[in-house]
């Protein structure tokens, strides 16, 4: 697979690092307008995870200043778009017309009927379209799935995901609901997926928060309501500008016992009904470069991501902007 990363900001130069390690695909084109970035310095990047960018070497990468002309660009298979989310419908659907396979960056879309859009376009096309929802491919989450479906431990009967970070710094547009959907929808629909990827669609959601974007601050929690799980729970957001600490976790109690993980230095662990506690294998991959090998797998063997499905990362949006609306209309229950 031959492929164009379009946009060389935070998440495009996190899969850019990612995919160095990716076999069977190779990096054939970028599209930036930065033309800094564009020569391969990436030094000035900045984002809730990890340090600063590196510099890569473009020399035999076919630079372009827009995405139209790596779309355009007959050495291309695939293109990963890693561009603000209000561009991910047009850019696709172009990138589709031009014969591309897409990696589109997460969230899909701003809306479920943008998603449709985007599918049905793949479908028309016979091309191989999937959404870089990472945590299915993050070690601590693929433990946990794991787990939870060999039975082991059970039943789940509550479980609660949480992802905190300062407002970002480093992309204003993330700011401009019109653009991102809102800090809330922006940073929590991994958690939405990993939920909907592991107990599937609730039957509704309700939400209560607070919103206020220009001063940084955008919390929300979340409950999503199913017959069989008496709690799930989503929580966070963004917690006042620059210095608050990007942070990730859960806590998934069943039968058998509790699985508890965060980034605050507690590594996956199940605390078992016997009183035991024991650590969860963990595969030893970055998920970045996960998600992408994945995608290029798909694409070189011509099969349609049944691990990322876009219809699953569809619904994630629904369900997302289901939990946005019932926040503001006071926590009412909104149905899915």
């Amino acid at each position: 697979m031959r492929i164009a990363i379009i946009g060389l900001g935070f998440m495009g130069s996190t899969h850019l690092k990612g995919l160095q390690s990716v076999k069977g695909a190779s990096l054939v084109a970028v599209a930036e307008s930065d033309p800094v970035k564009r020569s391969g310095d990436m030094s000035g990047i900045q984002g809730n995870l990890g340090g600063p960018g590196e510099k890569y070497d473009f020399t035999n990468v076919a630079q372009y200043a827009g995405a139209a002309e790596a779309f355009a660009d007959p050495n291309v298979d695939a293109v990963d778009i890693c561009l603000p989310t209000n561009l991910h419908k047009p850019l696709t659907l172009a990138a589709l017309k031009a014969d591309k396979h897409v990696l589109v960056e997460k969230p899909m879309g701003l809306s479920r009927a943008e998603c449709e859009e985007m599918i049905a376009a793949a479908d028309s096309a016979g091309k191989i379209l999937m959404a870089a929802q990472v945590l299915r491919f993050f070690p601590a989450y693929t433990a946990l799935k794991r787990l939870l479906d060999s039975g082991q431990v059970g039943a789940v009967r509550s479980a609660l995901f949480r992802r905190r970070c300062a407002a970002p710094a480093w992309g204003q547009w993330l700011k401009q609901t019109d653009k991102s959907g809102g800090g809330v929808f922006d940073l929590l629909i991994h958690d939405v997926d990993m939920a909907n990827h592991l107990f599937g669609k609730p039957r509704a959601v309700s939400a209560t928060g607070y919103e206020n974007l220009e001063a940084g601050i955008d919390s929300i929690s979340a409950q999503l309501h199913y017959d069989s799980i008496p709690s799930v729970t989503i929580t966070g957001g963004w917690h006042h500008p620059k210095a608050y600490p990007f942070s990730m976790e859960y806590t998934v109690s069943a039968d058998g016992g509790t699985i508890d993980f965060s980034t605050d230095n507690r590594p996956p662990t199940l605390y078992n009904a016997a009183g035991e506690s024991s650590a969860l294998a963990l595969d030893d991959v970055d998920g970045y470069a996960a998600e992408i090998q994945y995608f290029a797998d798909c694409v070189n063997a011509g099969k349609q991501p049944e691990l990322c499905m876009p219809r699953d990362s569809a619904l994630s949006v629904h369900i997302a902007l289901c939990m946005n609306e019932s926040r503001a209309n006071g926590g009412k229950p909104v149905s899915c």
